[in-house]
């Protein structure tokens, strides 16, 4: 059976979040924190073209597909963005975030810079959330954990990374991922969170 949530009318209306951050950063770690502290959250799944990572799921994480498969996406204009990133193509499908809008909850769309540049316009009353790691040695020691990369690889995401932080801090609101402290990461979510529905002018 499907636990179904009814947003209450007493309180705010839950919002579209938009998360950013390097790769490797913890944003999916982090919204799992979330939904395993009970704050109601819930994470569209992405389009991609690349292989699952260990852990990874799909219709929850993304959806896997070829390359075929994505082309024809874009052009039935089912992406609300999408991107080339390292290699691959990634974008987030509108039926996904319209599922997601139904469940009353937040609706964390977790993408890269480029994605999050792409749904500015789109979504203006977006919260707009950027991920950054403690320091670049923390984004590396993460990679490398992820197991899923070359050492060339990395050093590339690495090198890309500051740029995509200091891209980031441009338009979004800024939350370190603290190591070893993964609670305190998720609180500071929280309060910005609860800081945006208490806005008087929030655009919904």
């Amino acid at each position: 059976m499907t636990n179904s949530i009814v947003p209450d009318p007493l309180e705010p209306d839950p919002l579209v979040i938009v998360l950013t951050g390097p790769s490797g950063v913890g944003k999916d770690v982090l919204i799992d924190r979330l939904e395993a502290l009970g704050v109601p959250v819930v994470r569209p799944a992405t389009m991609t073209t690349r292989a699952p990572r260990m852990g990874e799921q799909e219709a929850i994480h993304h959806y896997f597909v070829d390359r075929e498969t994505f082309q024809r996406n874009v052009e039935a204009g089912e992406l609300l963005e999408h991107a080339e990133v390292y290699g691959n193509l990634y974008g987030v499908p509108r039926k996904s975030v319209r599922q997601a809008l139904t469940s009353g909850r937040h609706v964390i769309i977790r993408v890269d810079v480029q994605g999050a540049e792409s749904l500015r316009p789109l979504l203006p009353g977006a919260l707009f959330l950027s991920l950054e790691p403690e320091s670049v040695e923390a984004l590396r020691h993460h990679l490398e954990a992820r197991a899923s990369e070359s050492v060339e690889q990395i050093e590339r995401r690495l090198s890309i990374a500051r740029d995509e932080i200091a891209r980031a801090r441009t338009f979004c609101e800024a939350v370190r991922n603290i190591e070893g402290d993964l609670d305190a990461t998720v609180q500071a979510v929280r309060d910005l969170i609860a800081r945006e529905q208490g806005r008087p002018d929030r655009v919904r």
